[in-house]
């Protein structure tokens, strides 16, 4: 058989013959005198079974043991083996299915979704009414809850849930939006930073981990700052200082 002929008859396509063979998956046949390979039926049978594993999902690496006469695995225990990475596939498609059922189950999602459907609804509630640091603020509720773990996801949730179910709550929160909105242009030494800066501290709610003092100079923190004016990115800094106990 030529190569065509051989691509054929396997349901594969010749480019497909040639990279087995640069692999050493497929062995090189004989070359007649005019130069031109002939497949023989052992070839047939072969690049049949590297195509029946490959369709089950194995890796061409996984094949070759397969395939070797050395293999350390034999073709039961890496079959067993992609069974059971199947299966965790499968559990991890049903689990990102059922997260995609929560979004959309719960309607709208928002501007900065996908977002966990806690914080979906904390972010429902939350007052913008045009802010820019309230839209600013959503972006980062959205960043962290990107990167909690779920139990502190559930715990940052169910705290500014209890604060936005507050009427006087939410009208703190409002008011802190447009003292920060009002530093866009001040300086870092402006009296109202100091007010600004209580106001947000006020609005942190209870139950919130506060232990172990974290870096307020962290990498993130840091970004956060520089993305805001430096008046704003002074008040945030001192409410940090405020909620956390730390003096000067």
């Amino acid at each position: 058989m030529r190569i065509g002929e051989l691509a054929a008859a396997v349901g594969v396509t010749t480019r497909t013959v040639r990279h087995y063979h640069h692999l050493g998956l497929l062995p090189e046949p004989a070359r007649r005198a005019n130069g031109y390979r002939h497949y023989a039926l052992r070839h047939a049978v072969v690049l049949a079974r590297i195509r029946r594993l490959t369709e089950l999902g194995l890796g061409l690496t996984e094949v070759r043991d397969v395939l070797a006469d050395d293999a350390g695995k034999d073709l039961a225990e890496v079959l067993t083996e992609l069974d059971e990475d199947l299966a965790r596939q499968e559990a991890a498609i049903r689990e990102r299915r059922r997260r995609l059922r929560a979004l959309l189950d719960a309607g709208e999602p928002p501007a900065e979704g996908p977002v966990s459907p806690e914080l979906a609804a904390v972010l429902d509630a939350l007052p913008a009414d045009g802010s820019p640091m309230a839209a600013k603020d959503r972006e980062v509720l959205a960043l962290v809850d990107t990167g909690a773990s779920p139990e502190d996801r559930e715990r940052l949730s169910a705290a500014l849930r209890g604060v936005l179910d507050d009427p006087d709550a939410v009208a703190r929160a409002r008011e802190a939006y447009a003292l920060l909105d009002a530093l866009a242009d001040a300086d870092p030494d402006d009296p109202r930073v100091e007010r600004t800066a209580r106001t947000l501290a006020a609005c942190v709610p209870d139950g919130l981990p506060t232990e172990g003092q974290p870096d307020l100079d962290n990498a993130v923190l840091g970004a956060l700052y520089a993305d805001l004016a430096p008046a704003q990115a002074e008040a945030v800094r001192r409410m940090l200082e405020i909620t956390l106990g730390v003096e000067r």
